[in-house]
Order: C-alpha cells, then sequence, then structure tokens
C-alpha cells in the first residue's frame, strides 16, 4: 500500500505508449532540456543502504562502490498494488540499461510484520521475478536515510553519487526513463537506445482503470481504518460477533461473524465469517494471510450475491472459490464493463484468517 494516494487523471500517455504523438513531444523537449544542467537539479548524495538488515541478489552495495553507475533506488513492499503496477517498467528497465551502465537496487521496506520475514521477501521476489539486488529494509534505516514517504518511490543517483531525479507513486514512466538516458549518457555511455521499454502489464501488475476508480485504498485494522459501516460498533482487541450490515453506502464496509478487530488486521475466529465492501471499480484486491503459518483457508467470493463469474479475480475461480495459504495481496475480483456499484461479500469458510486492506484498481 503506498502512503501517497496516486493520482487517476489520465494525463500520463499509457502503457506503452512511447510511439505516441505525446511520447515522442514529451522525449524531444526533455532531450532540449538536457543540453541545460538545470533541467536535473541536484537534490543531494545518494545516502547509501548501512541501514539494511540483509541483501538479495547481491553482495551488499555502497554508494563508493557503485560511483560511475547510474543508481535507481525503488522502494517497495511485496503487499502493495501501487508498487506492483510500477514493477513491469522497473524490471524493464534494469534488463535494457544494466549494461550501459544502470544499476537499479529495490529497497524492501516492509509495511505488515509478516512482510519481515525474509523467506517471505524470497518467495515474493522469485514469484514477481525481481532479479536486481533488493536491500532489506527492516528496520526502517535506509527509509529514513532517504527520508521518504512513499511506496512506491524511485530516486535516481547520476555517475558521481548525486541524486537528480525522484518520483512518488505510479506513473510518470516516460519521464522517469528518460532521466535516466540523460544521465547515462551524461555519465559516458555511448549509443544509448532513444526508444522507450514497451510493456504490456497482465495480471496483478496491469495499470489500473482510473476513469472508473472510484473506491480508495481501505485498512481494517482499527489504526488506520475508515469507511467501518457495521450496526455494531468495533470492539477493539477483543472477540466479538457482528450482525449482518444491510445498506451498506459506497466505500462502506462491515464484518460479519466472530472477528477481532486488532490495531493492524481484522481476524476470523470462527467459520463463516465474512467480509461486505460495497465498491465502485474494475479490480478489488485484499491483503491477507492464515493467522498460522502453513496453514490454509477456503474463501467464497460474491458480487450482488452471485458468484463472480467472469469477473472472477486471479485468485478465485468463476464460481468465487478459492484458497488463502500465503500473507500476500489476493485479486478476488477483476470485473469487465460496464464498471458499476458493486457489493462485494468474502466468506471465510474457516476460522484463522488475518485481514489487512482491501485496494482497487
Amino acid at each position: 500500500m503506498s502512503l501517497i494516494s496516486t493520482s487517476s487523471d489520465a494525463t500520463e500517455e499509457t502503457p506503452g505508449g512511447a510511439g505516441s504523438d505525446l511520447g515522442r513531444v514529451i522525449r524531444t523537449l526533455v532531450h532540449r532540456l538536457s543540453e541545460d544542467d538545470s533541467a536535473l537539479p541536484v537534490e543531494g548524495r545518494l545516502p547509501g543502504f548501512a541501514g539494511a538488515t540483509g541483501w538479495l541478489n547481491s553482495e551488499p552495495l555502497t554508494p563508493e562502490g557503485l560511483r560511475g553507475r547510474v543508481v535507481l533506488v525503488n522502494f517497495w513492499t511485496y503487499t502493495c498494488i501501487n508498487w506492483l503496477r510500477t514493477l513491469p517498467y522497473v524490471r524493464a528497465w534494469s534488463a535494457k540499461y544494466r549494461d550501459q551502465g544502470l544499476t537499479v537496487i529495490g529497497v524492501h521496506t516492509p509495511e505488515f510484520a509478516f512482510e519481515h520475514r525474509r523467506d517471505n521477501v524470497i518467495a515474493a521476489a522469485g514469484d514477481l521475478t525481481v532479479e536486481y539486488p533488493i536491500a532489506l529494509d527492516n528496520d526502517y534505516a535506509v527509509w529514513q536515510a532517504f527520508a521518504n514517504h512513499f511506496w512506491p518511490a524511485i530516486y535516481i543517483a547520476d555517475a558521481d553519487g548525486r541524486i537528480r531525479y525522484h518520483h512518488f507513486g505510479e506513473r510518470e514512466y516516460a519521464m522517469t526513463e528518460m532521466a535516466i538516458q540523460q544521465l547515462l549518457t551524461d555519465g559516458g555511455a555511448d549509443a544509448i537506445d532513444g526508444e522507450l521499454v514497451q510493456v504490456t502489464p497482465g495480471g496483478l501488475e496491469a495499470d489500473a482503470d482510473w476513469p472508473n476508480l472510484r473506491s480508495v485504498e481501505t485498512y481494517l485494522g482499527y489504526g488506520r481504518t475508515t469507511g467501518f459501516a457495521s450496526p455494531d460498533h468495533p470492539r477493539f482487541d477483543e472477540p466479538h460477533r457482528y450482525p449482518d450490515a444491510p445498506g451498506l453506502r459506497l466505500n462502506q464496509w462491515a464484518p460479519v461473524g466472530n472477528w477481532t478487530i486488532t490495531q493492524h488486521a481484522a481476524v476470523l475466529n470462527d467459520a463463516g465469517g465474512r467480509i461486505a465492501f460495497r465498491f465502485h471499480a474494475r479490480d478489488v484486491h485484499l491483503v491477507m494471510g492464515p493467522a498460522v503459518r502453513g496453514g490454509a483457508v477456503p474463501i467464497r467470493v460474491r458480487i450482488d450475491g452471485r458468484g463472480p463469474g467472469d469477473a472472477h479475480g486471479l485468485d478465485v475461480d468463476e464460481s468465487g472459490s478459492g484458497t488463502v495459504a500465503q500473507q500476500r495481496l489476493h485479486q478476488l475480483i477483476r470485473q469487465r464493463e460496464p464498471i458499476a456499484e458493486r457489493l462485494f461479500e468474502i466468506e471465510f469458510l474457516e476460522a484463522g484468517v488475518e485481514t489487512y486492506c482491501f485496494t482497487f484498481g
């Protein structure tokens, strides 16, 4: 999840739109500006990664050891849908430019407790094909060194170790790649291909349906929740049997059954519990997982009281059936047009699941 609400406007070119008129115009302007040093101002020095609690895919890296290379630092956490939608571009930039002087470093700063587990990050990196160096930032030391506040965030340092560009949130892919190209050229790289990468994201990585996105990231723990609309007031840190919640309005949610609402999650105590959410978006995602490692909880998803059919997401079938066996983001709904306001419900057929956050796309 990002700590920034990413823009839903459509001014950025569509993914893979490097060949569009808008893409060519932007590229021409940036190339003209690149003749002036003020086009990419110096924002400070690359802070370094001394606070990292471990590394994946690499030995520990330092600004001194990276001198002479352009460095793209990408802050992420593996359940963040906003980061997942930027991943195809970061992955493609690493592949295209690493032999021309670019090093991509993914700083994994976890949001939820289970994201601190090294084996969970290793599994996620493998599933998502994150093959560039990963600095594990469990103590938020690298996050603080950069004075960062967002997932995802990109900082790009030039060959002299000076930060020259940053971007928070999604989109702006063309501008970010052109900054990479400029800094590689300034650093002495020869024959940089000026065409922008072409990606066709699918699944969780597909761009959001911004014009139809009217539902927002919603946490289920009492520390950050909004939109709670059960007829009963929430009981914090204690079991409570919540009744049905008819008449939910847009972006309201309610637990049904025996739940414990903790600061960070809603935890189901008995089989048959449900969560209802009235939403307006193409996609519905839920960060959740079994409370006991190695557990598996069968689920059933409904839209307006029926199985999702061809609106099912990656993690359920047309009947709405699926299993929660990992602590991660699950895609439950991907609607086809027309997109309308609908009532989403997820039922857990066994106890022992922790639910953290809804996101939409």
